[in-house]
């Protein structure tokens, strides 16, 4: 473990910044976030990974995606719990970013002023196209977007939209396939949403 006024040399170092991974449902977005802190873990650099204490599908204390690839994480109630529990951390993970509280973008800008790398994962849309939770708010202040698609089940286009296959209006139903399909925007439209 780096003592604390070398962990504060390498973070000046490698500068804070905020990275955003978005899309829809099935697009890869924890593959591609697990992806990157694998790396930073590979780089030797202190990382720290969460997620809402209210996503249970896979696992209470990791991120997993879809076809199984997990890391470990620790499940918060608020954004606010991160900056309690990341003190040294050079790299952060959020993934379900849109589960998250309003404060969530200032937690990041807080992180990355500190010279923290933060790469947060979420949906940027909900089940009716609108824009989803703090996901806006991070993409305005990020220095990366990286907005990524899924294949649309209907048509086999790029996926831009997280269609609801259960009669639900709640805004946040957890769920998995036998949920939700990805779609383009005209198989989307095709069924009178929007």
């Amino acid at each position: 473990m780096l003592f604390s006024d070398e962990v504060f040399k390498r973070k000046s170092e490698l500068g804070g910044s905020i990275e955003v991974i978005c899309g829809s449902m099935f697009s890869g977005k924890t593959e591609e976030l697990i992806r990157r802190l694998r790396r930073a873990q590979i780089a030797k650099l202190h990382v720290e990974i969460f997620k809402p204490a209210t996503d249970t599908r896979y696992d209470e204390n990791a991120i997993v995606t879809h076809n199984q690839n997990a890391i470990s994480s620790t499940p918060v109630d608020n954004s606010s719990a991160i900056l309690l529990l990341s003190s040294d951390a050079q790299v952060i993970g959020i993934d379900e970013a849109q589960f998250f509280d309003t404060e969530l973008p200032h937690v990041c800008n807080t992180l990355a002023n500190r010279g923290v790398r933060v790469i947060v994962a979420g949906l940027d849309m909900d089940f009716q196209g609108r824009p989803f939770g703090p996901i806006p708010a991070l993409m305005a202040i990020a220095e990366s977007v990286t907005k990524v698609q899924a294949v649309c089940v209907q048509c086999g286009n790029p996926a831009h939209y997280s269609y609801r296959l259960v009669p639900d209006n709640a805004r946040v139903l957890l769920g998995e396939k036998e949920s939700y399909e990805p779609r383009c925007r005209s198989c989307y439209l095709a069924d009178g949403h929007i």
